[in-house]
């Protein structure tokens, strides 16, 4: 048992914290040089010492998952530190669960704007506090409760972030629980942005487009998704979800594939881990 549940306070999804302890042991168990060197998740989530035993962390089971997982972040971290050299400012994580941005990067002079449930922003700022870390101006946790029909935008506004300045948003691990409507809503909604701005979200593959190694992973989550009330219910072809971007109003979009980020980021690695192929892709689009 954690600290948290120990007193009855708020606790983090358990997805997002499944992630954070992946990316961890990323660190601890793969063999350097790693794809992301990320620890903090561990360090606020303070699990109980024998963690590593859980079977959802098996190193052979979680192999290819925690792959995935790094190779998306390392791209999205890329990018972002990229469009920040040439002057975006403010950046904003869509279902952001334990992302630790922020904390990893902690003189990047970037609004961020953190959108989850209450309950979990509840937990992590405590949990922030309790490391030592606090609050800086430039981080914002912006609590967004979907279920009473909370607007993401209108509390991202609320919370200081400038509708007339450019701005990256990123969205990992969310469209798959979303209507195709909802989904479409997003990329609207981040097409009508500022000049310059640009969308990197995750989308799953249809289950006969993805990578027979990992599909008995997938249907495990798939069903524990089901399970706790939240289950997969959109699935995009690479193609779909580009040509979405298009007719929502970006004037550009792509896929960034799994092989692509394979070729990126694991080639000269001698240990064979690598992302699958398929599975959780990304799509890139940008307002310009």
């Amino acid at each position: 048992m954690d600290r948290f549940n120990e007193r009855q306070a708020p606790t983090p999804d358990n997805t997002a914290a499944r992630v954070a302890l992946w990316r961890a042991l990323h660190v601890l168990a793969d063999a350097p040089p790693h794809i992301l060197d990320d620890t903090v998740g561990l360090q606020l989530l303070s699990p109980d010492p024998t963690w590593r035993e859980r079977p959802d962390m098996d190193l052979q089971f979680t192999r290819l998952f925690r792959a995935s997982i790094v190779a998306r972040a390392r791209y999205i971290e890329d990018w972002v530190l990229a469009e920040a050299a040439r002057g975006v400012m403010q950046y904003v994580i869509l279902g952001a669960g334990l992302d630790t941005f922020a904390q990893r990067y902690p003189t990047l002079p970037m609004q961020i704007f953190e959108v989850d449930q209450p309950q979990a922003q509840a937990w992590k700022k405590q949990a922030l506090t309790e490391r030592g870390d606090g609050m800086p101006d430039r981080l914002h946790l912006v609590g967004v409760d979907f279920e009473a029909g909370d607007h993401w935008w209108d509390k991202l506004r609320l919370a200081g972030f400038k509708d007339d300045e450019p701005a990256i948003v990123a969205s990992t691990g969310v469209s798959m629980y979303l209507t195709e409507e909802a989904n479409r809503a997003t990329l609207r909604q981040v097409a009508g942005m500022a000049s310059g701005s640009s969308l990197i979200m995750s989308f799953l593959l249809p289950i006969e487009q993805i990578d027979p190694n990992i599909r008995p992973g997938f249907e495990i989550a798939a069903q524990g998704a089901r399970s706790s009330g939240n289950p997969f219910i959109s699935f995009f072809a690479p193609g779909q979800i580009t040509a979405m971007a298009r007719q929502a109003g970006f004037g550009q979009a792509r896929h960034v594939s799994s092989e692509m980020l394979a070729r990126q980021y694991f080639a000269e690695r001698t240990d064979g881990l690598r992302p699958p192929r398929g599975g959780e892709e990304l799509l890139l689009a940008r307002t310009d």
